[in-house]
């Protein structure tokens, strides 16, 4: 069974569900073949197998976004297209927020300290580097290595609908017992 045989046993119902959520039922079959069609010939395009599902999504939501596109001008666009109004982003980050204090916690020592100072009390990287007694370069370098530690930890407990700009616009827990949400 080949790679893209294997995608359509995993996720066909998964990414149906989606699809049916966003389009009306008589577009579903349309569009979940453009779906699959998108990804057998962009499958070499994935670099990192680890991250299939979001790719497979992403795929997924700019198809149904190509086929509302696709409709008459006159038409609007769905509601869920468009980007999240601040008092949607301001409910998201307060969720997500709450989540972070126990992930940044569970962070190793020194990578927990420079994300706690840095991005929590919004203290300069130089005051940071003062604080921990290193050089500025080391302390930028633990804030990166502390913010890519915490990402990890959001993308094992969360999956993320992300936009153009690299915004989050909504989220859904991987696990319902996730130990940090």
């Amino acid at each position: 069974m080949n790679l893209t045989e294997n995608i359509w046993h995993e996720y066909h119902l998964r990414l149906a569900s989606f699809i049916r959520t966003k389009v009306s039922e008589d577009m579903l079959d349309d569009i979940l073949q453009d779906v699959y069609m998108k990804i057998h010939t962009r499958l070499d395009s994935l670099k990192d197998d680890t991250k299939i599902e979001s790719w497979l999504y992403q795929i997924t939501r700019n198809t149904i976004i190509d086929h509302y596109r696709s409709r008459q001008k006159s038409e609007q666009l769905a509601d869920w297209i468009e980007q999240p109004r601040p008092e949607e982003e301001d409910a998201i980050m307060k969720e997500l927020s709450s989540c972070l204090e126990s992930m940044i916690h569970k962070l190793p020592e020194k990578y927990r300290n420079a994300v706690q100072m840095s991005e929590i009390d919004n203290k300069p990287q130089k005051e940071v580097a003062e604080i921990e007694g290193i050089s500025l370069t080391g302390a930028k370098s633990r804030v990166q290595r502390g913010r890519g530690l915490l990402k990890g930890v959001l993308y094992d407990c969360c999956q993320f609908e992300i936009n153009k700009k690299n915004q989050i616009i909504s989220y859904t827990q991987k696990e319902q017992d996730c130990k940090f949400c």
